[in-house]
């Protein structure tokens, strides 16, 4: 069993910014030397997460929208006495998505539905550049 560590950057907006980087993980393990296994796509901080969704305007704009109900922006959280930064909700969101997704790959192709895709999402006020860690595990 091998393990291959890669990383590539995106840029975000910020603010529930959904960016689809199937194509870019799915590059990451088709380059790797491990032909089946799984892959673990992390992106480093604690105010971004990945998971899956279909990638559709529909799903969106609803995505958003529940993590706006779930953890809304507009209230206070402890965090902003902590550092003034006024981003307590997307520690919060960040923290019930998760910074982590495990996809397994098979001859070098992910293992996904036909509507799947792997998305980034970041709930931070800004924007920013992201660096994302995909750690390729198999043989």
């Amino acid at each position: 069993m091998g393990v291959e560590t890669k990383f590539f950057e995106i840029k975000t907006k910020g603010n529930a910014d959904i960016l689809d980087i199937t194509k870019k993980v799915g590059k990451t393990v088709k380059d790797a030397k491990i032909k089946n296994g799984i892959a673990c796509v992390f992106v480093p901080g604690s105010t971004a997460g990945v998971t899956t969704i279909e990638y559709e305007p529909g799903l969106l704009k609803d995505l958003p929208e529940a993590f706006e109900r779930v953890a809304p922006q507009n209230i206070e959280y402890a965090h902003h006495q902590t550092w003034g930064d006024y981003n307590g909700h997307a520690h919060v969101r960040s923290a019930l998505l998760k910074t982590s997704f495990v996809v397994p790959f098979v001859n070098s192709e992910l293992v996904l539905g036909t509507w799947q895709q792997i998305v980034l999402i970041d709930f931070d006020t800004r924007s920013r550049e992201r660096k994302v860690l995909v750690q390729i595990i198999g043989d």
